[in-house]
């Protein structure tokens, strides 16, 4: 499949509404998994069947991932990632090459003009959403978005081990305390072509 994904088993769809707290719009198939096979991160069309444009190619599901990314984002963790974009050439150039390679992704699965040249994550210029960054990387290999990379060393994910029990019965994400990488219902394109992240 196209983008990274790999196909919906029996089951992911229900599973994917609980993670999400509502039912998946535009779903391609799953990006990443965790250890026990529950999906952690889905594709998602770059237009939702509404006609809506989503930028948002891998957007990141399993809930304790989505929480502990929460927590890093209100203790300043894109602050430091700014910092570090602003003061590292090298740095910055490997968040450029990530954001042409999510572009290049997400155009196999169609072009929708209101969005051409919008990666997400605030890309290629600034970290505005880990929770992005950190999708993208759970649905490619590591080294092509190091902040994503980073962003799941600091939470502790490790493919061989499932921590799903840490989020039982709990949907969605705790509230981030910066204000633009706030959690909304989806991430779609304000009017001026700006992505709004989905947090």
């Amino acid at each position: 499949m196209a983008a990274n994904a790999t196909p919906l088993r029996d089951g992911d769809e229900a599973l994917i509404a609980k993670q999400l707290g509502r039912l998946p719009r535009g779903l391609v198939g799953v990006g990443a998994r965790c250890a026990c096979g529950a999906p952690a991160v889905t594709v998602t069309l770059p237009r939702l069947p509404d006609g809506t444009p989503f930028p948002t190619l891998f957007y990141l599901t399993l809930p304790w991932v989505v929480r502990s990314v929460s927590r890093l984002e209100a203790a300043g963790e894109m602050v430091r990632f700014n910092d570090r974009l602003a003061s590292d050439t090298e740095f910055a150039a490997a968040y450029e090459l990530a954001h042409h390679s999510y572009l290049q992704r997400r155009a196999l699965l169609g072009e929708v003009p209101e969005i051409v040249g919008v990666s997400v994550g605030g890309m290629p210029r600034r970290v505005k959403c880990l929770h992005a960054l950190a999708g993208y990387s759970l649905a490619v290999r590591a080294g092509v978005c190091l902040v994503g990379d980073l962003t799941l060393e600091a939470v502790g994910w490790d493919p061989n081990v499932c921590r799903c029990s840490e989020s039982e019965g709990v949907a969605g994400r705790e509230p981030s305390a910066a204000a633009e990488s706030a959690p909304t219902a989806d991430a779609a394109v304000k009017p001026d072509g700006e992505a709004a992240e989905n947090g």
